[in-house]
């Protein structure tokens, strides 16, 4: 089925940075180097990348560590040949659905691009250096019923250890299994995770096993930036960045101020004493803050030229991170989300000082994903998407009134109507009589009308009582498309889809993305 697409504006929490990037890029054209409008965007873009031989075959070389004899190797190889990269932090069991779709939309546009004639190949970045365990450590999944479940992974990290790091304890296969065991095809997805998730591999590489078998087979290289050949890459940038500390914090704040002039948010506070930087120390990540030419880190104090000679132990923050990822990748787009954009709004000034270029920012592609029969509930109750986004309680409040008789809804309007035309007649002989009685009576005229919409309520929740099935499908929509007040792909693991769909979901989500339509979609499965 076709899907059919909500505008961003309509779901939840859209920031304006995000809707003027999608719908108006020009009001936002001082921040971003390049419009989405723009046909000649990425030609642009890929003109402007340096990438010296040098570089390619020590990236291609550090690579082939990770991917083997992957065919995207040789393409990659070659002079003039772009990356269009994409990442995730590595939670438990692919962390989100949208980390599925990044990755499909990566492929799309590597492969739109080649066909234009600018030779490119899809790049997956794994946020192995991140340290906040609680982020990934956790995974969602529902039942028949489309009840939320959490799973929680076993693991004993130490203080700030990089997540990718951290070896699993104990995955949570069976209670996966419990809660999807009525799926038509829960084997098939808990066999996935489990297979990735074997006892003794760490967070990264079991994300990594489960994005290789999900969309691996679409041409995607993985990148570990984590990996010591990878570190050894990214140095020289971090060298530069730390010389150069002082001026690029001051460009931060500035632009920070920008933003807010524009009426736009920051992703990221910044301070005078902010450091763009954490240092690897004994597998721990540890915070620096800058004080003048010297850094502190748990009671150490290091200097600036300290940091440049250990180069190959510091790790980026969010906002210095994208500049060495597109330093260490000939980068000609980036895909991500909503945070993703924001962040690379701020970014920009460390692009511009660092490395001279900065490549396209596009939107990930975005998906509710339904089934036919839930679709025919949908229809028959008269729903939209936005209905769900106000809560649980006004759903089932619009779905009853769709479940009260004829003749009393019938009764309800002619109430209101009759209501509405006497109370405009004595309205106006009031007028004549006393205006201070007129104002009297709309204040009761507003009470009355509450309190016959409490009663329309009410009359709306007896029905949807009688009507215990009706109560089930408006619990059952309610979980499968906001849970928990989240948009499904942000809360839901993509093993709870193929659990319920099969593995062929990612191919039918795959043939349905369009690169060209900036909105959500509600694909029928």
């Amino acid at each position: 089925m076709e899907p059919s697409c909500i505008r961003q504006t309509e779901l939840p929490h859209t920031t304006k940075l995000f809707a003027d990037y999608i719908y108006h890029p020009d009001r936002v054209a001082s921040f971003f180097p390049y419009s989405t409008n723009d046909p000649e965007a990425f030609s642009k873009a890929a003109a402007a990348i340096d990438f010296p031989d040098d570089r390619r075959a020590a990236l291609v070389a550090a690579l082939r560590r990770q991917n083997g004899d992957h065919p995207a190797l040789e393409t990659l190889s070659r002079p003039g040949t772009v990356a269009v990269v994409t990442g995730q932090q590595v939670g438990l069991f692919s962390g989100p659905a949208y980390t599925v779709y990044k990755a499909l939309t990566a492929v799309h546009l590597a492969r739109r691009l080649s066909a234009q004639g600018i030779p490119a190949v899809p790049v997956f970045w794994l946020a192995t250096e991140d340290h906040d365990f609680a982020e990934v450590n956790q995974a969602w999944v529902f039942d028949a019923q489309h009840r939320p479940v959490e799973l929680r992974a076993e693991a004993m990290p130490g203080p700030g250890q990089p997540v990718g790091t951290i070896t699993i304890g104990n995955a949570p296969w069976e209670q996966a299994a419990q809660a999807m065991r009525d799926l038509p095809f829960a084997e098939e997805a808990v066999a996935l995770a489990r297979d990735a998730y074997q006892p003794g591999r760490t967070f990264g590489e079991a994300f990594a096993a489960l994005v290789d078998a999900l969309v691996g087979k679409f041409g995607l290289l993985r990148v570990d930036p984590m990996a010591p050949e990878m570190r050894a890459l990214a140095a020289p940038l971090l060298r530069e960045a730390v010389a150069a500390a002082p001026e690029l914090t001051d460009a931060l704040l500035e632009r920070g101020k920008q933003l807010a002039a524009a009426g736009y948010h920051t992703q990221v506070h910044v301070e005078a004493t902010t450091s763009l930087f954490f240092l690897l120390d004994q597998n721990q990540r540890l915070n620096l803050r800058r004080q003048g030419d010297t850094y502190l880190a748990q009671g150490r104090r290091l200097s600036s030229a300290e940091l440049r000679d250990q180069a190959q132990r510091l790790s980026p923050n969010a906002l210095l991170r994208p500049v060495v990822q597109d330093y260490m990748l000939p980068t000609v787009a980036y895909i991500g989300g909503p945070a993703e954009l924001a962040y690379l709004a701020q970014s920009q000034v460390l692009y511009r000082r660092l490395l001279g270029r900065q490549p396209i920012a596009l939107h990930r592609a975005g998906f509710t994903l339904i089934d036919a029969r839930s679709a025919r509930r949908i229809e028959r109750f008269g729903l939209e998407l936005p209905a769900f986004f106000h809560g649980e309680e006004r759903l089932r409040e619009q779905i009853a009134a769709k479940l009260v008789p004829p003749p009393v809804l019938s009764a309800i309007a002619e109430a209101r109507r009759g209501t509405a035309a006497t109370l405009e007649k004595l309205s106006g002989e009031l007028a004549s009589f006393d205006a201070s009685l007129k104002d009297a009576l709309a204040t009761s005229r507003r009470k009355i009308e509450y309190q016959v919409a409490k009663i329309e309520r009410k009359i709306g929740r007896e029905a949807l009582s009688r009507d215990a099935r009706a109560a089930e499908q408006a619990a059952s929509l309610y979980g499968l498309i906001y849970p928990n007040k989240h948009l499904q792909e942000r809360l839901y693991s993509i093993l709870p889809f193929i659990a319920k769909h099969g593995v062929g979901v990612i191919d039918e989500i795959n043939e349905t993305l369009q690169l060209d339509c900036p909105d959500h979609r509600v694909l029928e499965l």
